[in-house]
C-alpha cells in the first residue's frame, strides 16, 4: 500500500514541476522544438535522479536540482535557438556544438540535450567567484569549479536512464576539471561548493572558508598540500584550454622579473617608485584640467575619436567625463599603493607577495602541459586518497559505512582519462588498496558484510570487485564463492540473476573461507 502511495506521490510531483516548466516556456519566445528538448530534459532528469542520488550519495535533493534548473531557465535564457545539424545556420557555431552569450542572456545550440543542459548551466554562473586579490589564480581556479559544476550538472541526464548507469568518458566536456571537480565534492561536500559557486554576496571571502575547511577536516599538512596542487592544476588547465591567458601570464612573468630585480637593489626600487608616483600625479593634475575646462574637453573627446573604430568610439562628452572619472580613480589608487609599498613592512610584504606570484607564472616555462597536468592529477588523487583515510577513521555507524562504499565505490569509476577509470590506474593502486583494506575492516566491525575469510589480504582481493561494479543497489547483491577444478571463483548475483563470474586469483586453501562454498549470500546487511 506505501509503495502505491509512494508512486502517486512522484507523479504528483512530476506534474507539478512539469506544469512549473511549461508555465514559464509561456511566456519565453522559444520556438516550439525548444520547449520540447526543455521538458524532455526535466522528464529524464526526474526519472534518473533517484539512481543518480544512490549511486553518488553526496548530492543535492532531487527537489533542489530541478529547481535550481527551472530557476537558471527563467532568469538566465532569455532566449534559446536550437539549430539542425545539418542546416545552412550551423556556421553560426563554427566548430563547436554551442555559444552563449551571457549579456543579452541567449544560448544557440545543437539539439543535442546534455549539449544545452551543460549550456544553461554555464551562462547562469558569474565568471569569477573568487576575490581579486588572489593573483591569477582568481581567474584560473573560478573556472576550474564553474566547469566542473556544470559537467557535474550534466550528469544525472548523461549517465544515468532510469534503470542503468553507464558513464562515457567521451561525452565528457572535460576530463580533468571533472575529476578535480568530483575529488573537492567528497573532500568539502556538495553543499559547500554549490554556495560558494551560487554566492550573491561578494564580500565573503570563499578561499578563506576554503582554507579553514580543509584544515578543520584534514589538518594544516594536507591542507596546504591540496591548496598548491589545485592552484598549480588551474593554471595548467588554463594554459591548455585558453593559449591567450599564456601570453599574458608571460608579459607577466617579464615584469615582474624586472620588478623584483629593481627590489634587489632598495635605493633603485624607491627612485623607480618615485619616479612612478611623480609620473602619476602629472597624469591626474593633465586629467583635472582637461575635467574643467570645457575646451579641453572637447579636444580630447575629438582626439580619442579620432583612431577608434566606429563601434568603439565614445558616444558622447558626458561619457568622456566618466571614462575619465574612471581613469583618474584607477591612479589615485596605484598611487596610494605606492606610498604604502614605500613602508618598510609593506615592502617586505609586496617582495613576498611578487616572489609568490611569480612562482604560479613561471608554469608557462612547461613545455609538455598535457604530460605535466597528468602528472599533477596522479598527485592529487594521492593527496585526496590520504584525506579519505582520514575521513574514513570518523565513520562510526553502518549507515556513514554504507555511504563510504557507494562513494568510494562511485570515485574509483571516474575517468581518469577516455582509456580508464580511477581504479585501473596503476600508479594509484597501493592507495586503493589501503582504503578498502580498512572500509572492509570496518564493515566487518559493524557487521555490515560477512567476513568471507580469514585474512584481510584475502578479503580484499575478493571483495575489491564490489568497488567496481556499476549495479545500482548495491544491497540487492549476493555473492558466492565456487570451486572450479583447483581455481575458486566469485560469483555475484544481482537479485538473484547471474551477473558476473571473476577467478579469484591469489593463493588460497578451502579452510581460509569463513562462509560455506557454494552458498549464496548476501552482500550487505543493512
Amino acid at each position: 500500500m506505501q509503495k502505491n502511495k509512494d508512486k502517486l506521490l512522484e507523479k504528483i510531483v512530476k506534474k507539478n514541476y512539469n506544469n512549473k516548466l511549461e508555465d514559464i516556456l509561456e511566456k519565453k519566445y522559444y520556438e516550439e522544438n525548444v520547449k520540447s528538448i526543455l521538458l524532455s530534459i526535466l522528464y529524464k532528469i526526474e526519472t534518473a535522479y533517484k539512481d543518480y542520488a544512490k549511486v553518488k550519495v553526496n548530492v543535492e535533493t532531487k527537489e533542489e536540482f530541478i529547481e535550481n534548473l527551472i530557476r537558471n531557465i527563467k532568469d538566465n535564457c532569455e532566449t534559446i535557438k536550437v539549430i539542425k545539424i545539418n542546416s545552412q545556420e550551423k556556421e553560426l557555431l563554427g566548430n563547436k556544438t554551442f555559444l552563449i552569450e551571457k549579456k543579452i542572456k541567449k544560448i544557440i545550440c545543437y539539439p543535442i540535450e546534455r549539449k544545452l543542459l551543460y549550456a544553461i548551466y554555464k551562462i547562469s554562473k558569474k565568471d569569477k567567484i573568487i576575490k581579486d586579490k588572489y593573483f591569477l589564480i582568481n581567474k584560473t581556479l573560478s573556472n576550474l569549479i564553474n566547469i566542473g559544476s556544470n559537467i557535474n550538472s550534466v550528469e544525472p541526464l548523461r549517465d544515468f536512464n532510469g534503470y542503468s548507469w553507464t558513464t562515457i568518458p567521451q561525452e565528457i566536456e572535460s576530463i580533468e576539471h571533472n575529476i578535480i571537480y568530483q575529488n573537492l565534492i567528497i573532500l568539502l561536500g556538495n553543499e559547500f561548493l554549490n554556495k560558494w559557486i551560487n554566492n550573491k554576496e561578494y564580500i565573503i571571502d570563499y578561499m578563506e572558508l576554503l582554507e579553514n575547511r580543509l584544515q578543520e577536516k584534514y589538518g594544516e599538512k594536507e591542507k596546504n598540500k591540496i591548496l598548491e596542487s589545485l592552484k598549480k592544476i588551474s593554471i595548467l588547465l588554463e594554459i591548455k584550454f585558453n593559449p591567450s591567458i599564456k601570453r599574458k601570464m608571460q608579459t607577466a612573468k617579464e615584469k615582474i622579473e624586472k620588478e623584483l630585480s629593481i627590489l634587489k637593489d632598495n635605493k633603485k626600487f624607491v627612485e623607480n617608485v618615485t619616479k612612478q608616483k611623480i609620473e602619476l600625479t602629472k597624469q591626474i593634475r593633465e586629467i583635472d584640467e582637461i575635467m574643467n575646462n570645457k575646451d579641453l574637453l572637447q579636444k580630447e573627446y575629438e582626439k580619442r575619436n579620432e583612431n577608434l573604430l566606429l563601434e568603439e568610439k565614445i558616444f558622447s562628452v558626458r561619457t568622456l567625463l566618466k571614462l575619465l572619472e574612471e581613469e583618474r580613480n584607477q591612479k589615485i589608487n596605484i598611487l596610494e599603493k605606492l606610498n604604502d609599498i614605500l613602508k618598510p613592512k609593506n615592502f617586505v610584504k609586496h617582495k613576498n607577495n611578487l616572489e609568490e606570484n611569480y612562482k604560479y607564472l613561471k608554469y608557462t616555462k612547461i613545455e609538455n602541459i598535457q604530460e605535466e597536468i597528468e602528472k599533477e592529477i596522479i598527485k592529487i588523487q594521492k593527496i585526496f586518497m590520504n584525506c579519505y583515510k582520514k575521513k574514513l577513521e570518523n565513520v562510526e555507524s553502518k549507515e556513514e559505512l554504507l555511504k563510504i562504499i557507494y562513494e568510494y565505490r562511485y570515485y574509483n569509476m571516474i575517468p581518469l582519462t577516455k582509456e580508464k577509470m580511477i581504479y585501473q590506474e596503476e600508479k594509484l593502486q597501493a592507495e586503493q588498496k589501503d582504503i578498502i583494506i580498512e572500509i572492509l575492516k570496518k564493515a566487518n566491525e559493524l557487521k555490515l558484510t560477512e567476513n568471507i575469510t580469514k585474512r584481510d589480504e584475502l578479503n580484499y582481493y575478493i571483495l575489491k570487485n564490489i568497488f567496481t561494479l556499476r549495479t545500482i543497489n548495491l544491497e540487492e547483491l549476493y555473492i558466492k564463492i565456487v570451486k572450479e577444478k583447483d581455481k575458486y571463483f566469485l560469483q555475484i548475483f544481482d537479485e538473484n540473476a547471474y551477473e558476473e563470474k571473476i577467478e579469484i586469483q591469489e593463493d588460497i586453501k578451502k579452510d581460509d573461507f569463513n562462509i560455506k562454498m557454494n552458498k549464496k549470500i548476501k552482500l550487505i546487511n543493512s
